[in-house]
């Protein structure tokens, strides 16, 4: 499932962007995979950059321009914010959302979200959101996400569901909110204990759900 990617290309537009000596971009391209990894936050994504780039980029724009908003993962603060709405990968999202976490709560709605989000932000997996959601599907049961490839029709049968996770994919888009998996990028119902979670750190319960990512597991996460 793991692969690994080039970063020439990343880091020349890094160097281009920020101005970066030819030499630095060079020797940045020549990084090993494991310290590709430990800085996914900073390749460039379909959906934009990641967060450390853009600090960077976004640094010289006056701060009155910026409105941060706090998410209290509550559903009064939910039901509260505007309809949501947006493209391709708010869509993707919204409906992952939906199919593997609408009876969650909104704390572990989040949770789910920010998942998919590492994912994107992780040298290990596809740099978009709905090709990490798609990541596997046409083969049955082969898939990242059930729901994606069980043989059943993806039909939102409660819109109103549909609309309350679509704000939560708004919100968790546009960087609302905290780390609340501790950079996890799997997860699993406490339903079920799969075999691959034995390989991995566990990092949070919430919900009905367990968050992991990969690492030595310890002693205190067994």
């Amino acid at each position: 499932m793991f692969r690994s990617k080039t970063a020439a290309a990343v880091v020349c537009l890094f160097a281009f962007t920020l101005g970066l000596a030819p030499d630095t971009a060079n020797a940045d391209a020549k990084l090993s995979d494991s310290v590709a990894e430990a800085q996914d936050g900073a390749k460039s994504k379909k959906l934009g950059l990641g967060p450390y780039l853009k600090s960077l980029l976004t640094a010289s724009q006056p701060r009155a321009e910026v409105k941060p908003i706090t998410a209290t993962f509550s559903k009064n603060w939910l039901d509260n914010q505007p309809a949501a709405s947006g493209g391709e990968q708010w869509r993707c999202l919204s409906e992952a959302l939906y199919f593997e976490a609408r009876g969650e709560t909104v704390k572990g709605q989040f949770a789910v979200a920010e998942v998919i989000l590492n994912r994107v932000e992780s040298a290990r997996f596809p740099d978009s959101v709905c090709s990490v959601i798609n990541q596997g599907t046409g083969r049955r049961y082969q898939c990242q996400f059930t729901y994606t490839c069980d043989g059943r029709d993806e039909v939102i049968a409660e819109p109103g569901a549909f609309r309350r996770v679509a704000k939560v994919a708004r919100a968790a888009i546009d960087g609302v909110g905290v780390d609340l998996t501790d950079g996890a990028t799997y997860y699993h119902t406490n339903a079920v204990r799969p075999s691959w979670s034995r390989r991995f750190q566990e990092t949070a319960r919430i919900g009905v759900h367990v968050f992991y990512r990969p690492g030595i597991r310890t002693a205190s996460s067994e």
